[in-house]
């Protein structure tokens, strides 16, 4: 393992890999990961990497329609990934070890016309299936109306979750009531985990576009608010006396302005829980000289702090960013999709 990412393990920090690729899962194991997560743009990559064209052409063969491919490509991938990440599940008796499966992004596709309840139903169905029979499988729901109505019937199903795309402390609030609703007299606590998946660098972006912060603030939104939804989950778990750790997902950690190192959030949220990282944000930590200390505790100073509070509107920013972030959901899945159409018009012109 390389010296600056064992630093960053030793801070107490659990390394995620933001790829279920088999090659990323692979190199990541070496690096110390000891979970992955999953999305459509991830498997979209994949797929357009042209690594599972045997696979896509067999299931053609075997009469599948596009989005059966779909899916079975995902859940082929991740139940890879849970098996390479199995061992270490069972040796922290299902502390780390996961591997996140997202649900379908359609279902929150505006063309589609799917009603409100429409979509909470489907997340629920969606979700009984895909974690069925899987030990170390959770299941990705976004804080969408729809995925936040979902949350407590699958949490009392027993269905382990990471909610994601998070970007608000209310969001994160919500789903957090919903689940432990669901689960609270209704599932063995030994077996009771959950996971909230912060977005961090899609919040700098926003704010660097929309207002004007000093230099000490800007660039640190996304960073300050992590920071204080993590505080307030360590508050609230403190006292359920649960067996595993009900964590944050310190997500989206892939910086975006060019000059900003690639650790940047790595660095930032050292310390506690779960970061996911993009594959080259561990390889450049790995190729560092860096070595981490524990920094999740530590805030700006209170005049920065001050600014940000009067400067951002959470509400709009969330409103902002939810869209956007449904949108980057939705593309990267119609994209596999229109891969695998490409696929099947190549075979039949071919035959």
């Amino acid at each position: 393992m390389a010296a600056p990412l064992k630093s960053l393990i030793d801070t107490g920090t659990k390394l995620y890999l933001d790829s279920v690729d088999p090659s990323e899962v692979d190199i990541n194991l070496r690096y110390g990961a000891v979970g992955a997560t999953s999305n459509p743009a991830i498997i979209s990559s994949i797929v357009a990497s042209g690594n599972l064209d045997d696979q896509i052409e067999q299931m053609l063969a075997d009469g599948k329609d596009d989005s059966d491919i779909a899916w079975a490509l995902t859940d082929r991938l991740v139940t890879d990934a849970e098996t390479k990440f199995a061992d270490i599940h069972a040796s922290t008796n299902g502390n780390a070890g996961w591997v996140s499966f997202e649900l379908d992004p359609l279902i929150e596709d505006p063309s589609l016309n799917m009603d409100i309840d429409q979509r909470v139903q489907t997340y629920i169905d969606l979700g009984k299936r895909w974690s069925d029979g899987h030990v170390n499988r959770m299941i990705k729901v976004p804080a969408t109306e729809a995925g936040l109505r979902a949350l407590e019937p699958l949490a009392a199903a027993g269905v382990t979750l990471n909610v994601t795309l998070i970007f608000t402390d209310q969001q994160y609030r919500s789903a957090r009531e919903a689940i432990w609703r669901g689960v609270d007299g209704k599932v063995d606590p030994a077996k009771t985990k959950s996971v909230y998946s912060i977005f961090i660098s899609r919040i700098d972006v926003y704010t660097q576009k929309q207002l004007q912060l000093s230099d000490r603030a800007q660039g640190m939104v996304g960073i300050v608010n992590a920071k204080r939804i993590w505080q307030e989950n360590q508050l609230f778990w403190a006292d359920k006396h649960l067996p595993l750790q009900q964590e944050l997902i310190f997500a989206s950690t892939g910086t975006k302005d060019p000059n900003d190192p690639p650790w940047k959030y790595v660095q930032a949220l050292a310390g506690s829980d779960i970061q996911t990282n993009p594959p080259e944000t561990n390889a450049a930590v790995a190729e560092s000289d860096l070595t981490f200390h524990r920094t999740v505790d530590d805030m700006p100073d209170a005049d920065v702090l001050s600014e940000i509070d009067s400067a951002v509107d959470m509400n709009a920013m969330h409103d902002v960013l939810m869209a956007e972030g449904i949108e980057k959901f939705v593309k990267p899945q119609r994209a596999l999709l229109d891969l695998i159409a490409k696929k099947r018009s190549e075979l039949a012109s071919a035959s």
